[in-house]
């Protein structure tokens, strides 16, 4: 295993630039997911640290060994892409056995122990003579997955490896992941513009705009605690509300909270930020609420609602269960409490909150 460092990384196409000057180390044995909307930069990103593309500037050292002008196969990395790599007219043993034969430090037994172990973890044991032509494209998916990890590389590098198969191979894949990872411990890097599935498998998750990494963290902590509006948008179905305020005296008053904040730096560049499920939400008149009016409501996913409220001028969007939801009429009390609040100037967190 090793950590993999990126020391002011840059890729340029003309006057376009896809990654800027990033520097950032993704520890040895841990998953790293590299998330953000198409664009941002996340593949090229991956492709340089693979070695299918040259920076710019900057460099990339694998613990501590600086590979920025190696090979692929002299940084000892495997790929799984989008679209699975097979050879069709090999069966599923033969696949994951094929790159292992130039491995001339592996016996023979070694060699098939390998294969074996991969096929049990990947539940491919009951298909391993089936030739790749006859397979589905999630289960083929899988034999690149089960081809790559059987090489044991110090780097694996998934690049959106779920786009192309349909919900059940998904799924499927993702169980596979998991599992193997805990038994290897290998460095990933897995590219993927899927929120969901990125909070599933990360250790730390590197999230992209424009080029850059914006903030790189732990699932929970960038989700609790994004450091910019970007963040707090991007994560979240939906994303964080952000709500607008006015100078009061030295404070400033949103009308979401029941008295002015005190905020000697008070000014119209700040705006308050809540996730939807840290609104609570109460009966009309329930002490400590304020009253909001119920302009839209959805049903989601586990039988929850989503509503759209106004409070004065604001609009905003809070997560309640069944229960609430079906016996709520047009009208509500909502209270936002304070340690759920994150304030943003110009896009960016206040480094410290301000004072109630």
């Amino acid at each position: 295993m090793v950590d993999i460092t990126l020391d002011g990384l840059t890729r340029s196409f003309g006057g376009m630039t896809a990654v800027n000057n990033i520097s950032e180390t993704f520890p040895e044995g841990s998953v790293t997911c590299l998330l953000g909307p198409s664009g941002c930069g996340k593949t090229t990103l991956m492709r340089m640290i693979a070695g299918l593309e040259t920076p710019s500037r900057g460099r990339i050292l694998f613990g501590g060994r600086d590979v920025t002008a190696l090979t692929p196969r002299q940084r000892n990395v495997a790929m799984v892409f989008q679209y699975p790599v097979m050879y069709r007219t090999l069966t599923v043993e033969e696949n994951i056995a094929l790159p292992l034969g130039r491995d001339r430090g592996l016996s023979a037994a070694d060699r098939q122990r390998r294969v074996e172990e991969v096929l049990d973890v990947l539940q491919l044991r009951k298909l391993r003579r089936g030739r790749m032509a006859e397979l589905d494209i999630g289960t083929r998916q899988r034999v690149a997955v089960g081809r790559s990890i059987a090489r044991r590389c110090d780097v694996i590098l998934f690049d959106e490896p779920t786009t192309n198969v349909e919900v059940h191979a998904k799924l499927e894949l993702i169980r596979a992941f998991k599992q193997f990872r805990q038994q290897l411990r290998q460095t990933i890097i897995y590219v993927t513009h899927d929120q969901t599935e990125a909070m599933t498998l990360a250790d730390q998750i590197a999230l992209m705009q424009a080029g850059v990494i914006s903030q790189c963290a732990p699932p929970r902590a960038l989700y609790e605690k994004p450091d910019s509006e970007f963040g707090g948008w991007f994560l979240g179905n939906p994303g964080m509300n952000f709500i607008s305020g006015r100078v009061v005296g030295t404070g400033m008053q949103f009308d979401i909270l029941p008295e002015p904040i005190s905020m000697p730096d008070a000014g119209a560049d700040i705006r308050l930020g809540i996730r939807p499920e840290r609104i609570r939400v109460a009966l009309p008149g329930t002490p400590g609420t304020l009253p909001a009016r119920i302009e839209r409501r959805f049903i989601t996913i586990g039988g929850q609602y989503l509503l759209t409220l106004r409070i004065g001028a604001t609009v905003l969007r809070a997560r309640v269960d069944g229960a609430l939801g079906r016996i709520l009429g047009n009208e509500a009390g909502i209270d936002c409490p304070m340690q759920h609040l994150a304030f943003f100037r110009n896009g960016t967190v206040m480094a410290r909150p301000p004072s109630p």
